[in-house]
């Protein structure tokens, strides 16, 4: 069972990790290129608060956003904010989810994210974790894949392992780092191919952060994957 008070420490510290490591930028570094296509650092940093005050919304069951159009104009309009604005309202919206997750809750109960997707209550803390450490990453001021917490990349194969299993375009796929072995991709009685590589680049490749230049499938090309 997901422990969602434990997942909550673990966001407030990759938060501040990602505090501490933006507070070392500039206004000008903030403004250039991320990782993410047509996106700046401070884009991601936009999104990172409006994701929290989004998550605040699902925890007291409010849509998650207006509507996808407000979602992307909001990131838009904060994008191009001096570094000291966005650090406070990263740190602001923080907070403001962490102390909506102390309100006493169900956390077993259903909720709607975006686009129809449900989930229990108790796996929001994860997502929102897999946020920070994500988009640390996109923002390319050093800190890596093999920088994430170790527990923190084997529950994100797990989940993204899980999310395209079953999928047509997927082809029945075997992911090892030669210690453990995860399924994913169409059902099939024996896994068609075989990925094998360090569980950062299987994750990233399974994020959409790396093109998957460090694995090796043997005797074929690597599976083409649907976007997130």
């Amino acid at each position: 069972m997901t422990d969602h008070a434990r997942d909550l420490v673990s966001v407030r510290e990759a938060t501040e990790r990602l505090l501490i490591a933006v507070g070392k930028l500039d206004n000008a570094s903030v403004s250039q290129p991320s990782r993410l296509p047509g996106w700046s650092r401070g884009h991601v940093l936009a999104h990172l608060a409006r994701n929290a005050d989004a998550l605040v919304n699902v925890l007291e069951g409010h849509p998650m956003y207006v509507s996808g159009q407000a979602r992307d104009a909001d990131i838009e309009r904060d994008a191009p904010r001096p570094l000291d604005v966005q650090l406070g309202d990263l740190r602001e919206s923080a907070d403001r989810f962490q102390e909506a997750a102390a309100v006493p809750a169900d956390w077993s109960r259903t909720v709607e994210l975006r686009n129809g997707v449900t989930d229990s209550a108790s796996r929001l803390p994860f997502r929102r974790w897999v946020e920070v450490e994500l988009h640390h990453v996109d923002l390319g001021i050093g800190y890596e894949l093999e920088d994430l917490p170790a527990e923190f990349v084997e529950r994100e194969i797990d989940f993204l392992a899980d999310r395209f299993a079953g999928h047509p375009e997927v082809p029945s796929t075997r992911l090892t780092d030669g210690t453990r072995v995860w399924s994913t991709g169409s059902a099939a009685p024996e896994p068609g191919i075989t990925v094998t590589g360090s569980r950062a680049d299987l994750l990233g490749w399974l994020a959409g952060r790396r093109d998957g230049a460090g694995l090796t499938v043997p005797g074929g090309p690597l599976p083409t994957l649907p976007p997130l």
